[in-house]
């Protein structure tokens, strides 16, 4: 019997065979959905039990559903196609507005950021070193001004195919860490190798 505490995400459903329609009209509303404490993202977490899932699977409805997915499909890959095409050209267009903060204050505000992550690691040691090491207070300051914009991360919403969403992630990341460079000129060769190290995982 599947534990009834088992969930499972909205890729996961998908990677069963379910289209987008089947999800919305058999299964409806998640069982759990809101932001994922353990992620920065404001990209929405939406989970299904696994065993509502698994009992919908063995209805007439879902086979007779599933029988017509096919042609669903090809117009459902369109849609894709046609959605991810808006969201890339929305990316590029989007303003990007990064948060302007004197030098000290955007220092501060960097330490305290490193040293909450650092909390919440595994093996998480108390205290924090007085004096961080050479270079590392400007990746604090990049990974607190990354954090700082990411609600635009909601322009993703929509695209849940791997592909379409990963090429839409990689342009709005370059596109955060290019306007945090323009804000903060200090910062812009270590935003500049954020991107560099993006593109090389590409190949």
């Amino acid at each position: 019997m599947t534990d009834r505490t088992t969930y499972v995400s909205f890729a996961g459903v998908r990677s069963r065979g379910w289209t987008d329609t089947m999800v919305r009209e058999l299964l409806g509303t998640p069982d759990v959905q809101g932001r994922d404490p353990r992620r920065w993202s404001l990209a929405p977490l939406r989970l299904y039990l696994l065993a509502r899932v698994e009992t919908v699977e063995r209805t007439p409805e879902f086979a007779e559903t599933s029988a017509l997915a096919p042609a669903r499909s090809s117009a459902a890959a369109a849609y894709a196609e046609r959605r991810r095409a808006a969201v890339l050209a929305a990316i590029r267009a989007e303003p990007i507005e990064v948060p302007r903060l004197p030098g000290p204050e955007l220092e501060r505000r960097a330490v305290r950021h490193r040293q909450f992550l650092a909390a919440r690691s595994p093996g998480a040691s108390p205290g924090a070193s007085a004096e961080p090491p050479a270079g590392a207070l400007v990746r604090w300051q990049v990974t607190y001004l990354r954090h700082a914009v990411s609600r635009y991360e909601v322009l993703l919403d929509g695209l849940y195919g791997e592909t379409g969403r990963g090429e839409a992630g990689r342009l709005l990341r370059r596109r955060l860490y290019e306007a945090i460079g323009a804000a903060y000129p200090a910062l812009a060769a270590e935003c500049r190798r954020r991107i560099a190290v993006e593109r090389r995982g590409e190949r």
